[in-house]
């Protein structure tokens, strides 16, 4: 309806558009559309009235698209639930015709729309709660845990007569609101069964304890402080427990949730919430909890917004695997900005009306392009996983066991730390020792850190060279050669008409005149081309060489992002046919790191070779090495094996510097870890110290956990309605062994005692390599358990609260709200809100 009462028609020919910028996702960059979830009714007056009102946007998008092409999405999120992107895309519900998303249990919509927060969930689990009572009351605690992020602070008890916490490792507690605690509850929660009869007042001192102790000791958000009560009717004399805690300044709001069709006790458990600042909802149907549970966001945004403050925030870093998750969309770690929208009208003040929250993402792709690859070495990683939320720096840079790292960035402090590091490569299975420089300082306007790594040794110098553009331009574009696509050698993103040019394009086009405006990097670019020049005779080398056969391709890289390829077989015959293809990333250079052959071979001992099988998913179980046989001792000594093959007494292998056989006779489990072929010559080669161990840590890993569920758990992978047994994948912590050969020792024999015989080995270092022969005697058979991975996740891993820069401002209390607002019959006229949101939206706008 417009500003004179006439009903306007919405909805229209809506034309999409691949768009390079948007990672190939078909697109309307001249308009923003709008998704309502299918659990809202799309025909609300309050919904209908808000997508014509906030129509505004659509011009303040695309003007800021103009300012900015760097700029990803931009939206709007309603507090009535309906969410404007920009640009428009088509929104394709899943198998069930079902659009579930809900802007408003994303994160940056939470964090924008409320100051941080503890939560006490309190859930009555008697005897009255049975059936559909205790289903409603499951998903209502699961909504509310949707509701909380990474700046927040929960626990769940659930009582009858007494008082039992959901997770007793967290008890007396609060714990991060984070990704992993909050699954970890919803598992948890859907395993309470009802009993006995409900006493809610010992339930309710409780959970004013672990809030006043949070506030004694500086622990959880220090900020709002509020308890859920979630029951079907509350008979006892409470009144004594908020006198004895809450009253007269009433700290902690509480709020309640009336679960199923009984009104009987429902002033009760109004009163409750009436009298400690809180809402009152009544929840009958599983279809009423998202919108009920929904009103406590907007009473504790009231003292932001009648304060006038837009605090602008910055998510923790995410993957977004939901929005666009049946999308062509590839999924980016990012970060969201936001901040709040709401009414400005006087005679609403006291209410503190909140119309949504106004935001845009920003890849974390951009940030590492101000930091190019080409001008340091690898650090640790961040590894992606299926919803992913954040790592702490503790999990990535685990050697720094004091946290000076991460308290200095937590605090915002500039300077510098030197750490003694275990790096792995290859999937983990490669490690190696590092003497790292960490260079670090705050961002400006925003609550990050920037921390750059720098590890002494190789990538420690630069070296230059000039060559002419010319010379440079004609060695750039030849057949063998490709640069790094992912790194930025000329800013393509800025304009529009350059987003369809690769980098080695955008390069050419650039020296050669034809886009002078490109803005490119000219110590890269003159870095690039020197290289150009100098490998240039590599082609005409390795196109004269006789090759043996199963010689498959020749390959270089150099700093600059440049590789040479030269292929001997055709992808038909080549057994390693993702080897160095677009699709094998590990073996390219990437944005964020060098190739695996490239980091192992600068991380060996200079002039030795280094042989290593690669990993490769697509041809799993392929007998296949992809090496450079150019050291004659190695051809010779692959004679000898082949040799030695035709007897039926031993077993022969070539083993590489960390474990991993590189050939072996029979060829049957190349690139296996040695330890799990024959355990016993393993165990003695670690014991008489020619193989070391060396232990390693994931805390980003994801283990494989079997569980039983009903569709009311609602674990991590699993769209199933039906009671059964699924292999779920959940962080976990993980000690595991790597190995590294001590290359002092050049050769040795031994006799392992197995039982009955005995076992001879054998093991020769082969000359100017990180290979190692073994020969082994086979008619001998020791039987050892293989080493394994241990996997746990730690209690006091999960409710630590380490040192974190909180937000800067907390909006817990004002004088002016209007508590009496409180639930059930609604101060506000239903039109009244209506015509205040039209006009506050529009005075937001502008």
């Amino acid at each position: 309806m417009d500003e004179e009462g006439n009903f306007i028609e919405l909805g229209g020919e809506f034309p999409l558009e691949e768009n390079e910028h948007f990672n190939k996702l078909s697109v309307n960059t001249l308009m923003s559309d709008i998704q309502v979830p299918t659990n809202v009714y799309n025909k609300d007056p309050d919904i209908l009235n808000g997508v014509y009102m906030s129509e505004a946007l659509n011009d303040v998008f695309i003007g800021n698209f103009q300012k900015d092409p760097t700029l990803t999405w931009q939206y709007f999120g309603s507090s009535t639930g309906f969410f404007r992107l920009y640009p428009g895309i088509k929104w394709t519900p899943d198998s069930n015709g079902v659009v579930s998303f809900d802007c408003r249990n994303r994160n940056w919509y939470i964090q924008a729309a409320t100051s941080p927060k503890d939560i006490v969930i309190v859930v009555d689990v008697s005897g009255s709660m049975k059936g559909l009572k205790m289903t409603i009351a499951k998903h209502t605690i699961n909504t509310i845990l949707d509701t909380l992020g990474e700046n927040d602070f929960v626990n769940v008890i659930a009582y009858t007569d007494y008082v039992r916490y959901v997770e007793p490792c967290f008890k007396g507690t609060l714990v991060q609101a984070d990704l992993d605690n909050r699954e970890h509850f919803k598992l948890l929660v859907e395993e309470l069964h009802v009993k006995g009869e409900a006493k809610v007042k010992k339930a309710m001192k409780e959970s004013f304890r672990i809030l006043a102790d949070a506030r004694a000791n500086g622990q959880g958000s220090l900020c709002n402080q509020a308890i859920m009560l979630i029951t079907d009717g509350a008979m006892e004399d409470f009144q004594s427990v908020f006198e004895e805690f809450n009253w007269p300044d009433k700290k902690v709001r509480v709020f309640t949730y009336l679960i199923g069709r009984d009104m009987t006790f429902s002033e009760n458990v109004k009163w409750i919430a009436c009298n400690n600042k809180g809402y009152y909802t009544h929840i009958s149907t599983l279809a009423d909890v998202q919108e009920n549970v929904m009103e406590y966001l907007h009473v504790l945004s009231r003292p932001m917004v009648i304060n006038h403050d837009h605090d602008i925030i910055w998510t923790e870093a995410y993957m977004d695997s939901v929005l666009f998750k049946s999308k062509a969309h590839s999924l980016l770690l990012m970060t969201s900005v936001a901040m709040p929208v709401f009414s400005k009208k006087k005679e609403t003040l006291s209410h503190g009306i909140l119309l949504g929250v106004v935001g845009t993402d920003i890849p974390l792709l951009e940030v590492m392009k101000l930091a190019p690859r080409y001008k340091y070495s690898d650090g640790k990683k961040l590894k992606p996983k299926p919803n992913y939320n954040s790592v702490d720096l503790s999990e990535a840079e685990w050697e720094d066991t004091e946290d000076n790292l991460r308290t200095a960035m937590v605090k915002g402090k500039t300077g510098t730390l030197t750490l003694d590091v275990r790096a792995a490569v290859d999937k983990g299975k490669r490690p190696f020792f590092l003497k790292n420089d960490y260079f670090y300082t705050t961002i400006n306007e925003t609550p990050f850190s920037f921390g750059m790594v720098l590890t002494r040794g190789h990538g420690q110098y630069m070296f230059f060279g000039n060559v002419s553009v010319e010379e440079g331009l004609h060695d750039l574009q030849q057949p063998d050669l490709t640069i790094a696509d992912e790194w930025t050698y000329c800013e393509t993103d800025i304009d529009p008409h350059h987003r369809k040019l690769t980098q080695l394009q955008a390069v050419v086009r650039y020296l050669t005149g034809k886009e002078p405006d490109l803005e490119c990097d000219e110590i890269l670019l003159q870095q690039v081309l020197f290289d150009a020049v100098v490998t240039a005779p590599l082609e005409a080398y390795w196109t004269a060489l006789t090759v043996d056969e199963g010689m498959e391709s020749a390959f270089l890289g150099t700093r600059s992002g440049l590789m040479r390829v030269i292929r001997y077989a055709g992808s038909e015959k080549r057994v390693g046919k993702r080897f160095l293809t677009p699709v094998d990333k590990e073996n390219l250079f990437t944005v964020d790191h060098f190739p695996i052959w490239y980091r192992l071979a600068a991380e060996n001992k200079p002039g030795q070779f280094f042989f290593y099988v690669p990993h490769d998913d697509i041809n799993k179980g392929a007998q296949k090495v992809i090496v450079k046989w150019i050291c004659c001792n190695v051809t010779i000594l692959m004679s000898i094996l082949i040799h030695l093959c035709f007897s039926q007494d031993v077993n022969c292998y070539l083993v590489d510097n960390n474990g991993f056989t590189l050939s072996l006779c029979p060829f049957i489990q190349v690139g296996k870890f040695f330890g799990e072929i024959d355990g016993s010559v393993m165990a003695q080669l670690l014991k008489s110290g020619l193989f070391k161990r060396v232990t390693l840590y994931d805390y980003q890993a994801m283990c494989k956990n079997a569980h039983h569920h009903t569709s009311g758990a609602r674990p991590l992978f699993s769209v199933s309605h039906r009671q059964k047994k699924v292999e779920l994948m959940q962080p976990c912590n993980t000690e595991y062994p790597g190995f590294m050969y001590d290359t002092s020792i050049r050769e040795t024999n031994s006799i392992i005692k197995c039982g009955r015989c005995q076992k001879m080995f054998v093991l020769q270092q082969v000359p100017n390599s990180n290979l190692v022969m073994l020969v082994v005697q086979a008619d001998c058979d020791c039987i050892l358990n293989s080493f394994e991975h241990n996997a746990t996740v730690k209690c006091n891993r999960m409710k630590s609260q380490k040192i974190r820069r909180r937000p800067e401002s907390c909006h817990a209390y004002h004088p002016h709200e209007n508590a009496k607002d409180c639930g059930g019959a609604c101060g506000i006229a239903v039109s009244l809100t209506l015509y205040f949101i039209c006009l506050a939206t529009s005075l937001a706008l502008h």
